[in-house]
């Protein structure tokens, strides 16, 4: 019996283990994919689009929300933050 008991310890042991890796990497990829996407934010790779066109382009974050607020304000409608990428399919309508 000590020997059946002891190698189910031992086998409880090393679930309990493989989980903490787990959760450690899960945890780790969770802290980078915060920082890449902070990142990405103040790279200037974003576009402001409206339901007719793409109105600005290569903008960081923070330069396409506030070219949003002024088209806002000038009640422009349908406006949208989205990537360079995607405005660029959006004005080529879906093309790559």
């Amino acid at each position: 019996m000590f020997f059946i008991a002891k190698g189910l310890a031992q086998k409880n042991m090393a679930t309990k283990e493989k989980g903490n890796r787990r959760k450690n990497a899960a945890a780790k990829k969770e802290k980078n994919s915060t920082k890449d996407f902070s990142v990405e934010l103040s790279e200037p790779l974003w576009s402001v689009v409206s339901f007719e066109e793409s109105v600005a382009a290569n903008l960081t974050y923070a330069a396409a929300l506030s070219k949003l607020k002024q088209l806002e304000a000038k009640k422009v409608s349908g406006l949208c933050i989205v990537t360079d990428e995607a405005a660029a399919r959006i004005s080529n309508n879906g093309e790559r």
